[in-house]
């Protein structure tokens, strides 16, 4: 399979030696989404940076669409199209008058621009409202505009950096149909960066977990989730209390895996709703009250837990 993106022990350091990225290295197929998946801080937005050629690495090296991301970035510009965190919309133009000025920016002439332009505000729900100004759309037909303006110059990969942060449910499936669709149908690759479990779980073909500049585990969503035996028990405890919760759960046969964070209690179980009884029984005869208890197949937080040693609730705060 043709890869579109290579990218090998990327380092990276900040001054006062933050080290954001740490041997971050994958690989993208042409025509898939990937996803990027890891809470904010963990090195996301710095790869990302480097594959568009805003910033150069400390170490390794990256190719995106067979051009060296340092030694040949003006062709990796011609065959890449980004959509940032924030919008780059000019909300006192028109939709399409944003992108009139993204389709002038790239060269385009101007027949094939017109003609562009116009499937573009077709394919996004846009052409409605594309003579009106940007500051009168909602923030999806904002975010969508925003997707439009990326793809203007027909790139061969395109990077989405947390595309869907701050919008509506509506709105955010709304884009996941856009995107799903740009791969499916048109063959385009996408690099997706994300802190949506959900939206990684959904939109990827393969993805990379990164955790403090690393990348902790990478696959497809399901080979990452079925390495984890057994069944996520989650017991919510009625109030916080000391180890005495973990010493009586660890006791329970077929339990492992346990951690306590707050008042929530994790545990990985080989029968989960047959564990739950005894887990129960083990915390009242410690004396630990319990609040509830739910027992699930392993999801990508589960993933997350393995590798980086905390949830992706904690990662997050």
């Amino acid at each position: 399979m043709e890869l579109a993106i290579q990218a090998e022990a990327l380092g990276k350091t900040y001054p006062k030696g933050v080290r954001a990225l740490d041997g971050v290295g994958f690989t993208v197929e042409t025509g898939t989404v990937f996803g990027l998946l890891g809470p904010n801080g963990a090195g996301k937005s710095t790869t990302v940076k480097i594959l568009t050629t805003l910033t150069v690495p400390d170490e390794g090296r990256a190719l995106v669409a067979g051009h060296d991301v340092v030694r040949s970035p003006h062709a990796v510009r011609r065959a890449i199209g980004v959509v940032g965190q924030k919008h780059g919309v000019d909300p006192d133009a028109t939709g399409r008058e944003n992108l009139q000025l993204q389709g002038d920016f790239h060269g385009i002439p101007s027949r094939k621009l017109r003609a562009r332009i116009a499937d573009l505000l077709y394919r996004f729900d846009l052409a409605e409202s594309a003579n009106r100004l940007v500051r009168t759309y909602s923030g999806g037909m904002q975010r969508r505009l925003d997707v439009a303006m990326g793809l203007i110059n027909e790139p061969h990969v395109l990077f989405l950096d947390e595309p869907t942060t701050g919008l509506d449910p509506e709105a955010r499936a709304d884009m996941w149909t856009a995107i799903e669709r740009l791969a499916h149908e048109e063959g385009v690759t996408v690099l997706l960066t994300t802190h949506y479990l959900e939206e990684a779980d959904r939109l990827a073909s393969r993805l990379a977990i990164v955790d403090r500049g690393r990348v902790v585990a990478a696959g497809t969503p399901e080979e990452l989730k079925s390495e984890l035996r057994g069944d996520t028990l989650v017991v919510e405890l009625a109030s916080s209390v000391n180890g005495r919760a973990l010493e009586a759960i660890e006791r329970v046969d077929g339990v492992r895996e346990t951690i306590l964070d707050g008042r929530v209690l994790r545990a990985r179980a080989d029968e989960g709703a047959r564990a739950v009884p005894a887990v129960l029984a083990a915390l009242e005869a410690a004396g630990v009250p319990v609040a509830a208890a739910t027992v699930s197949r392993p999801s990508l937080d589960d993933v997350y837990l393995r590798h980086a040693g905390r949830t992706f609730e904690e990662a997050e705060r």
